[in-house]
């Protein structure tokens, strides 16, 4: 059977052997080797490849220090040294415990160390007696774990737990204190005290570099912190000092002195420091109080005066609000040379300048908000400074502002100095982005914008010479082909103007064929036109009148034999009816001839027409027209002329007139024709209808209706005839459907025109 291995578990078994190997090999050297260490100081001199060995350890030794929170860990002590040693128990020594201990070197985190520890505890003595150091071997980390004493001036102190943490200072140097509470004492008032501390240093220190951080110092036992003198109780009473004065020569100034300032808060970031300022200039104040102000309260201030950056700062101060009223905070407007000549740090001031650059780091509260540091690099004459804000996204909108504008910003100015007193750089710490103000904008072509544009252009020279080189390279690839193309091109242009010529001749042929069948086509639909006027105009008039003779012959042949009265009667309808087919005829005739004129006038046709009729009568005919005179539908022209025709026939041959009028009323939509005469009249009720022959009046009619128009008589005996005749003028005005009379009752149906 087969077993296969992954790749990723084999590669963990042989880390994992080669580690068993190697422990064993330091195992197996350290135990060959029967070297055992006696002392503290021998463990120190160790290096960290020596102390990785686990040699073997034997001491004793007092316990100078155990902390309850360091989880059985403690230092020991014997004549030659301190030593700290890795007991991870829960079982741990007092300080001042005398043991007896084994155990084997560890390399530690910074100095070696003893670990895997098995003590007894044989007795109790006093602590070692501490030997004075300087603050400077204190810091280098060279005094770690054996007990010192070091002399300093408390600069802050509170209960940590169970523990006093007070902080010192002594020769420039920082260094944290922790202990039991001193009885009697509140920790506060230590500040400023100048005391005498016995006790173990610690190193915090960079495990992976093994690089040192920071040293603390613990004392056990309360007589370890000896107060030699106490500061003032309340450091209040002290009296006032400018804040350009706190940086003076004052005689018999200690460094355990504080000073007292006051002045009207500019602005505030709690739990780290606060500005101020008085009538001769700014000041900053660091502390660790959590007080919170507003802009513009008068504050107290009590302090140690220190130099930050070779500028004066007031450190590890207590400060309170003063009882005076808020206070107008106005920002100085100082030129630049000033701030170059060291004046104004920290105060409260407006500068304008030139907008160079801007950065944002974005970064989280401690509330887990998320804040913006935003940077401006402004440029003010020939000086170039920068303006930082600390902006809460959830309050505070982040500044966007256009590379090369000109700015205002108000805030705290910070001076960066030298040793010879010349100012390095100037910083302008601004409380919020409402504190930056733009005054003008830049010109469209900033040095982006420049940027960009080259960048462009050049990208686009670029593209244009690498597309010029390639359609050169394709260009004379295509010349061989075109010269080729161009012979094809003339042989296909010879053939093509050839088959043109064709074409054109044959296009001329076919257009004359074409024109000659539209003509002919034209010519046929105006003849089957007019035969149809014809056709109507012939049944409508002679037909009919033929129809009606017809009829009037077959009742003269029934009743010849037995009343030959009625037959003559019926004998003088005909004649009637011969003469009326005579004039339809002889109308018919005239119309024909007046249509092919090539522009039919119809108030002319209607003037020819009814001086012809009333010519030998002695009837003065005038015609009038009213309105926009313009040639109408042939059928309206027609049944127009027809109608006055009519009516002029029947005033010569009944009424007796001199003088007939007639009038022509053309409007948008309808045309009126009115025919007056100044004859005897008539009663329209009782004149003749086709039973008596007469057809005149009832004809009329018919026309009009054929065209949905209207025709009214009026008359009296006695009195002047007015027929008038109203047709509608539309594109579609048609004649009606010719309808083939099938007896007598169909021609004579209808006496009364009137309907």
């Amino acid at each position: 059977m087969e077993f296969k291995i992954p790749v990723k578990e084999s590669l963990k078994l042989l880390l994992y052997f080669a580690f068993v190997l190697l422990n064993a090999g330091q195992i197996t050297s350290a135990q060959e080797s029967n070297e055992v260490l006696t002392n503290a100081s021998a463990v120190l001199a160790l290096s960290g490849d020596q102390a990785a060995r686990d040699i073997k350890v034997s001491i004793r030794g007092i316990v100078t220090a155990a902390e309850p929170d360091w989880g059985g860990r403690f230092f020991i002590q014997d004549s030659s040294g301190g030593v700290f040693v890795e007991n991870i128990s829960s079982r741990q020594p007092s300080p001042g415990d005398v043991l007896t201990l084994t155990g084997v070197s560890f390399p530690g985190g910074y100095a070696p160390t003893i670990t895997r520890p098995d003590w007894k505890k044989v007795g109790e003595a006093p602590l070692p007696h501490p030997k004075p150091v300087a603050i400077e071997d204190l810091m280098s980390g060279a005094e770690d774990g054996q007990r010192i004493k070091i002399s300093g001036v408390v600069r802050h102190a509170q209960r940590s737990g169970n523990l006093l943490q007070a902080e010192l200072t002594s020769g420039g140097y920082r260094v944290l204190a922790y202990g039991p509470m001193l009885p009697g004492i509140v920790p506060e008032k230590l500040v400023g005290a100048k005391v005498d501390l016995a006790g173990t240093p610690a190193t915090a220190f960079n495990g992976t570099l093994r690089h040192l951080v920071s040293v603390d110092v613990y004392f056990p036992v309360i007589t370890d912190f000896s107060i030699v003198k106490l500061a003032d109780s309340d450091p209040f009473q002290e009296p006032l000092t400018p804040i350009n004065n706190i940086a003076q020569y004052r005689a018999g100034r200690s460094s355990a002195d504080r000073v007292r300032v006051k002045g009207v808060l500019t602005y505030q970031r709690s739990g780290e420091d606060l500005f101020i300022k008085d009538a001769t200039g700014g000041l900053q104040i660091k502390s660790k109080e959590a007080l919170s102000l507003s802009k513009g309260d008068v504050v107290e201030a009590v302090g140690f005066p220190e130099f930050d950056n070779f500028l004066p700062v007031l450190n590890d101060a207590i400060f309170r609000k003063a009882p005076e009223p808020l206070a107008d905070v106005k920002a100085l407007k100082p030129p630049i040379g000033e701030l170059l000549e060291g004046l104004h740090h920290s105060d409260f001031i407006t500068v304008q300048g030139k907008l160079l650059d801007h950065l944002e780091e974005r970064s989280s509260s401690p509330t887990g908000e998320p804040d913006i540091k935003t940077i401006l690099e402004l440029q003010a004459s020939n000086v170039i400074f920068t303006a930082e804000a600390e902006t809460l996204m959830t309050n505070q909108p982040p500044m966007s502002i256009p590379i090369g504008s000109l700015v205002e910003v108000s805030g705290i100015c910070f001076l960066q100095s030298a040793a010879d007193g010349r100012i390095q750089s100037i910083q302008i710490l601004i409380p919020t982005t409402y504190s930056v103000r733009v005054l003008k904008k830049p010109s469209w072509l900033t040095p982006e914008r420049l940027l960009i544009s080259l960048v462009i252009a050049f990208v686009v020279i670029i593209a244009g010479t690498t597309w010029t080189i390639m359609v050169t390279k394709r260009n004379s690839a295509l010349k061989l082909l075109i010269r080729e193309r161009e012979l094809d091109q003339k042989e296909l242009q010879t053939a093509h103007d050839t088959l043109e010529t064709r074409v054109k001749e044959r296009t001329e042929q076919l257009k004359f064929e074409v024109t000659a069948r539209k003509e002919a086509e034209v010519q046929f639909k105006a003849t089957l036109t007019e035969r149809t006027r014809l056709a109507r105009e012939l049944h409508d008039t002679i037909e009919q009148t033929m129809t009606g003779i017809t009829l009037q012959l077959n009742t003269i042949n029934k009743v010849f034999e037995l009343d030959p009265k009625t037959a003559t009667h019926h004998l003088g309808l005909i004649r009637s009816m011969v003469r009326r087919s005579r004039v339809d005829l002889r109308q018919t005739i005239w119309d024909l001839r007046s249509r092919e004129q090539e522009q039919f006038d119809l108030c002319k046709a209607l003037s020819i027409g009814a001086n012809q009729i009333a010519e030998n009568a002695g009837i003065r005919v005038e015609i009038e027209t009213r309105g926009n005179v313009r040639p109408l539908p042939e059928v309206v022209e027609d049944t127009l002329l027809r109608i006055s025709q009519e009516a002029m026939t029947n005033t010569v041959k009944h009424s007796g007139a001199n003088r007939v009028k007639m009038a022509l009323d053309f409007s948008d939509h309808n045309i009126v024709l009115e025919i007056k005469d100044n004859g005897n009249g008539f009663t329209p009720e009782n004149c003749g209808g086709p039973n008596e022959g007469h057809f005149g009046i009832l004809g009329m009619a018919e026309r009009a209706k054929r065209v949905d128009g209207r025709i009214s008589i009026i008359s009296q005996p006695g009195q002047e005839t007015i027929v008038r005749v109203e047709l509608p003028i539309t594109p579609a005005t048609l004649p009606k459907t010719i309808n083939e009379p099938t007896d007598q009752a169909e021609i004579i149906a209808d006496s009364n025109p009137y309907r």
